[in-house]
């Protein structure tokens, strides 16, 4: 007698193999929450919407490339410029896109690096020039402020000093990865 479950072998809850694949419940809840981000971040620049403005209804895709064998694999991130210059996820899948931005994530950690130093790490664009011009823009010249939001909600004496700590964690971090790159 070979017993499967505790319920029986037609029970499926003992079957481990059955496991939920949390990519696909997790991957779309967070990509929402990344174009919250992206909104409010080219939201707060009217300029950045005005540069979106002649590509309404235009879609782009986002790839993340190269990423390292212990990360999930993330799922293509697909944009449409809305008619206000801000961007709305992309539910069904996306045929042809006028753009193309692909994301190297095979070193995360030099990446988040490379953006704390204000550089651009291993992106590329391809597709339509003006699209890509215009996404290039918001590359080059948009950036979260987090002090900004601390001090809009909490006042400028608590954002300068997470400021300062930031800047210090930075400060610590460049250190002892400069020196580990020895």
């Amino acid at each position: 007698m070979v017993v499967e479950g505790f319920r029986g072998a037609s029970d499926p809850l003992p079957r481990i193999h059955r496991m939920i694949d949390w990519s696909d419940v997790l991957a779309p809840a967070l990509q929402d929450r990344l174009v919250l981000l992206l909104n409010h971040v080219i939201g707060r620049e009217p300029a950045a919407m005005a540069r979106l403005l002649p590509f309404q209804q235009a879609t782009l895709v986002v790839t993340v490339q190269g990423a390292p064998a212990w990360a999930p694999p993330l799922p293509d991130l697909a944009l449409r410029i809305t008619p206000a210059g801000l961007l709305e996820r992309v539910v069904e899948p996306v045929s042809e896109a006028q753009l193309r931005v692909a994301i190297d994530a095979s070193n995360p950690l030099a990446s988040a690096l490379a953006v704390f130093k204000g550089e651009r790490p291993g992106v590329s664009i391809s597709g339509d020039a003006a699209l890509a011009g215009a996404v290039n823009w918001l590359f080059e010249n948009l950036r979260p402020d987090p002090a900004d939001e601390v001090a809009r909600l909490m006042g400028p004496a608590p954002a300068q000093f997470l400021a300062q700590a930031a800047q210090a964690i930075q400060a610590a971090l460049a250190g002892l990865l400069g020196r580990a790159g020895r």
